[in-house]
């Protein structure tokens, strides 16, 4: 291993003053990415990390390997069946990307081949629409209601701004229509003679709908959102019937409708927002259904005439021991996605003569599992499309009847390289927290490995924004857990996987819930007897990473290593500053320290980079991305110059930042599993298990 010393950033002190409160940051310089002094830094830290893993250059290219050689390359996803297709992808072995592809409808079963499709259409190859970018990004693949056009937008910097065209399916030729700076997403009219698209603020907010008319030279504003907290995002309903914009903030929405058949009409609001009202709508054809938390915080499912959408009536009431995330509307039959006891949960509701059936729930044999909604698009289907995966059941793709319940798998994922599944077992455990609350941990591991307090062990966690990390299974993995290797998931307070309760317990003026849960089932894991602190590397990435960054401060002691990915570990600097993207928006998930004292005194209490301290913190590996416009390279990179000056002992801080890409990492297959095997070589070497 090299003997380089680290880099050393300058300081050049910057006071930042609120509240009567003063906080000298050193290394605020750092944001400036045209500056050649930081990007001369960030390179210096590349190189560093390069360096001091030069050691794993063998284990790093074993474990691409196995990746490689586990994966079907070649393959083709489930077709998806819209109008007179099948729509899906194709990867070929050697390509970085995927290719769009369809075929016409033949009878009534998808065509599940590995081999060619007669009469298939290529649609888009995103190895073709690359080139030789060293980033690639897809922001909407729309094919018009008819199958005659497609538009599709690129980003090929990572910074998630859109450039969109329109390709005639006929012909294979791009009309003139081209669209620049636009966000995701996008709408067909009904006939296929207009296109809605939104577009982003200075500060990467989708505030804008814009309406563009093929061949149109200038477009039309259709709505535009000024409250900086709400988001917008437009899509068809699957019946095709209306253009719906939908705009939210983190705790309100607000839904309106257009007449998919009159582009040019005007829009009518389902309901007018109110404060902490959100909800969702779903297209049933005679009537609307909305999913919506205005009786009760796990959310109902009203319905609500076409001519009175305002007007709701409850057809499914709140239930305190589930968490009612949507439904999907079809011409016979309506499926719930709800949670319920840390797992996700679908059932049917039949239409009857005046109304539907109670759900009816699918069942599953394995205790613990994700369950979600697949790939719908047809609104007169009687069968429904769902994709089923755990800890160590690869992610499958199922078709079930509606009226009689009869399964059918279509597809599952493919894993090479004689890997035995039957030799990973999973486990559900439970930690305290020190609020005596109790926490869900899920577990895998090869079955072999005993609780023998030695196990060594990744535990990942994220909490924030009520997103859940649900089981789910990786190829990857498979070279942690072949050596040996627990993964974990903490499914910590501010995550969804218990119910809005579990959210709301661990955002604003509670967030340091999330951080002390984290530190619980590390504990846990040691008091049960699974391993013990210097065998557990932690892992987190975006907010995961915020929490990487606390649980660094807060419990170093607890574990071995840490993992964050493009953490968002100066979380109050930018909280502070509205002018930066995103930030309006996350008041109501963190709070406005501008304008809120409390706020400002509670974030600073836990934000990682004001809470580096002159203590002994393990090995962290820090990686972010110099594009991203969701968590700058800044934060990771003052994290890691401030961590560097301060922390005590010798252990190793290491920066590694992607020069080209975005808050997603790289964009290419291969470039990812280069990367992913760079990450997890850095956690078996940590874990001592590198030869």
């Amino acid at each position: 291993m090299s003997d380089l010393t680290p880099p050393v950033a300058a300081r050049k002190p910057k006071e930042r003053s609120h509240h009567g409160d003063v906080f000298v940051d050193d290394y605020e310089w750092l944001r400036d990415k045209t500056n050649e002094e930081v990007l001369d830094y960030l390179r210096a830290e590349n190189d560093y990390t390069a360096a001091r893993t030069e050691h794993l250059k063998s284990l790093r290219e074993a474990i691409f390997s196995e990746i490689s050689e586990r994966t079907l390359q070649t393959d083709l996803s489930v077709p998806a069946r819209r109008g007179g297709y099948w729509y899906y992808t194709r990867t070929i072995e050697g390509k970085q990307y995927a290719i769009s592809c369809r075929v016409k409808v033949e009878g009534d079963e998808p065509p599940i081949t590995e081999g060619d499709i007669p009469g298939e259409e290529l649609l888009l190859d995103g190895n073709q629409v690359a080139g030789d970018s060293e980033f690639f990004a897809l922001g909407t693949v729309d094919v018009s209601p008819d199958g005659t056009l497609l538009a599709y937008s690129v980003d090929l910097t990572g910074d998630e701004r859109f450039t969109l065209r329109i390709k005639d399916l006929s012909t294979g030729e791009l009309l003139p229509d081209e669209l620049t700076n636009i966000h995701y997403g996008s709408a067909w009219s009904a006939d296929g003679s207009t296109l809605f698209y939104t577009k982003t603020d200075d500060a990467w907010r989708p505030h804008q709908v814009w309406r563009h008319a093929l061949g149109a030279s200038e477009d039309v504003l259709v709505l535009e959102e000024p409250d900086e907290r709400f988001w917008v995002g437009v899509d068809l309903t699957r019946n095709e019937q209306a253009i719906m914009v939908s705009l939210g903030s983190k705790l309100t929405s607000e839904v309106w409708l257009l007449d998919a058949h009159n582009p040019a009409g005007e829009l009518t609001v389902v309901a007018p927002r109110r404060e902490g009202v959100e909800y969702d709508v779903e297209h049933a054809g005679d009537q609307l259904l909305i999913t919506h938390n205005a009786d009760a915080p796990n959310f109902s499912l009203a319905t609500a005439p076409l001519d009175d959408p305002g007007t709701w009536t409850t057809l499914l009431e709140a239930d305190e021991e589930s968490r009612l995330l949507g439904s999907d509307a079809f011409a016979e039959h309506v499926m719930v996605y709800r949670r319920r006891n840390a797992l996700t949960e679908l059932a049917v509701m039949r239409r009857t003569g005046d109304g539907f059936t109670d759900p009816e729930a699918l069942v599953f044999d394995e205790p613990i599992y994700s369950v979600s909604p697949g790939r719908n698009d047809e609104w007169s289907d009687t069968r429904y499309r769902f994709g089923y995966t755990s800890l160590v059941t690869p992610s499958s793709t199922y078709d079930v009847e509606v009226s009689s319940g009869e399964r059918r798998l279509l597809k599952q994922q493919p894993v090479l390289g004689g890997v035995d599944l039957g030799s990973y077992t999973q486990y559900r455990e439970w930690a305290t927290a020190p609020d005596g609350t109790r926490v869900p941990i899920s577990m895998v591991a090869r079955k072999d490995i005993t609780p023998d307090g030695n196990a060594p062990v990744l535990l990942y966690g994220y909490g924030s924004y009520e997103s859940s990390l649900d089981p789910w299974f990786s190829i990857p993995r498979l070279s942690l857990l072949d050596r040996g290797v627990v993964f974990a998931i903490a499914h910590v307070r501010g995550g969804g996987e218990l119910g809005r309760h579990w959210y709301d317990d661990g955002k604003m003026l509670t967030k340091r819930n999330t951080f002390t849960d984290f530190i619980a089932c590390a504990e846990h894991l040691v008091k049960s007897g699974w391993s013990k602190p210097s065998r557990i590397v932690a892992q987190g990435g975006s907010a995961g990473g915020l929490l990487m960054g606390a649980v660094a401060n807060l419990a170093p002691q607890a574990v071995g290593g840490i993992v964050a990915e493009v953490p968002f570990v100066d979380a109050l600097t930018t909280i502070l500053d509205p002018s930066l993207p995103l930030t309006v928006i996350e008041w109501e998930e963190w709070g406005n320290p501008l304008e809120n004292p409390e706020v400002y005194e509670y974030m600073k209490s836990y934000s990682p980079y004001e809470n580096v301290s002159a203590q002994d913190y393990p090995p962290i590996l820090a990686i972010t991305s110099l594009n991203d416009t969701r968590v700058f390279y800044v934060e990771p990179a003052k994290w890691v110059a401030r961590l560097r000056a301060v922390k005590t002992g010798d252990a190793e801080v290491l920066l590694k930042t992607e020069m080209e890409a975005g808050h997603g990492g790289r964009s290419g297959r291969y470039d990812a599993w280069h990367e992913l095997s760079f990450t997890l070589s850095w956690i078996l070497d940590t874990l001592d298990l590198a030869d």
